[in-house]
């Protein structure tokens, strides 16, 4: 049985779509995927020759890493796919291009801005001008070069990716909303096996240097995973699921259903060998959670993941993503140097490394991040017919609570 959404028909450009505040809090599970892979990391990319695992088991500390190694990446791709979703949500036919630009580039910079600074100041002055500048524009993601692309506050590389689809939205909405209603499954399809074949052709890439332990050579690490016209298939297919949900097209199935799934994906990740483990494993069922966390808001069903306290972590969910550097591997290391605990103990230290990363995040998020979206996101003049109650237009805006794509 399909979802019919209750939805504000896009013929009408000055009314917006429900919210949908599930997907608000998804961001911030993704974003705590990424902390869990960086948090059980046997070594401190700062610092490779140094022991970086609270644990002193070292079969516990293995075990930790080996479970969430692919958190990480899977937390990026989730990322991705949920950008495409909501940004093809809450957008309207005859919005501004200047005008989308610019809250994309408020929502981003300013953040990535003063953590780039703070990484500067604490630990990557040595880094070259090669490597920094384009690191600082955002756009050293595009280089193969490892001291470029890990550079400074390095989980800054997939805003490069973020950056490219924002460019290209205007462009890719107009094309997403010419697919017939009959075709956008296949276009999904198309748009899943174009994320199989990224990991096919990487292992083509040439190149021979290998970083230890990687699978792959840097070459075709870099392209299945940080650079960015690869992840397009990402992106689109988040859009083209919104389309579907729009449509009215999705199935009901439930949340526990596609977490499921989502697990067993998660699993193949663990088993599978780089680049398969990057996203492909986990995309379809990624794209199962999002949209059943949408149909489940549009049906008043979103309960706990659209409640207060999920709103407000998947909030500060961007500025979490971007301290982990300055407080997992800077942070960590300079108030207990290499030093491990029992199994108890660590786990209660993980308990605290986590607290302090989301209160660094809330601060990133209220000193920085707020005030600016609420300054400059709304300039430009809009001329609604029926203005929509402004608990919807600020959340499609993207300075509350409610996903208009603001994601890392």
């Amino acid at each position: 049985m399909a979802v019919r959404p209750a939805v504000i028909t896009t013929s009408d450009p000055a009314r917006r779509r429900a919210t949908l505040p599930s997907l608000t809090g998804i961001r911030f599970i993704a974003a705590l995927l990424v902390f869990l892979a960086h948090s059980t990391m046997l070594f401190n990319p700062l610092q490779p020759t140094a022991s970086f695992t609270f644990f002193e088991d070292p079969g516990v500390a293995k075990a930790l890493a080996d479970f969430f190694d692919s958190a990480g990446n899977i937390g990026v791709s989730f990322f991705f796919v949920l950008s495409g979703f909501v940004l093809t949500w809450s957008s309207t036919p005859g919005e501004r291009i200047t005008g989308f630009w610019r809250r994309r580039a408020l929502k981003i910079y300013p953040n990535h801005i003063v953590t780039w600074a703070l990484a500067m100041l604490l630990f990557a002055s040595a880094t070259p001008l090669h490597a920094w500048l384009p690191n600082l524009f955002l756009v050293h993601a595009f280089s193969n070069r490892v001291d470029t692309v890990q550079s400074v506050n390095f989980p800054s590389w997939s805003l490069c990716s973020e950056l490219l689809f924002y460019a290209l939205f205007p462009l890719f909405i107009v094309l997403v909303r010419r697919i017939a209603d009959s075709r956008l499954w296949l276009w999904a399809g198309t748009m899943a096996a174009g994320v199989a074949g990224v990991s096919v052709v990487t292992r083509y890439i040439p190149g021979d240097a290998r970083l230890p332990g990687l699978e792959l050579t840097v070459n075709q690490q870099w392209f299945s995973y940080a650079f960015p016209p690869p992840r397009l298939f990402e992106f689109v297919l988040g859009m083209i699921l919104a389309r579907i949900v729009i449509a009215g097209m999705w199935p009901r199935i439930g949340l526990p259903t596609s977490a499921a799934l989502f697990a067993a994906g998660y699993y193949g990740a663990i088993l599978a060998p780089a680049p398969y483990s990057f996203s492909l494993t986990t995309i379809v069922p990624i794209g199962m959670v999002i949209c059943a966390a949408a149909s489940a808001d549009l049906r008043g069903e979103g309960r706990w993941l659209g409640g207060r306290v999920m709103v407000w972590l998947g909030n500060v969910s961007f500025a979490f993503y971007l301290v982990q550097v300055l407080v997992i591997f800077y942070g960590r290391p300079e108030l207990l140097d290499g030093r491990t605990f029992g199994t108890t103990a660590a786990l209660a230290l993980l308990i605290v490394l986590f607290a302090v990363n989301l209160l660094a995040a809330w601060l990133l998020y209220s000193l920085v991040e707020k005030p600016v979206m609420r300054r400059w996101s709304r300039g430009g003049k809009r001329q609604p017919a029926h203005p929509a109650p402004e608990r919807t237009e600020r959340t499609t805006r993207g300075t509350d609570h409610v996903p208009a794509g603001e994601t890392v």
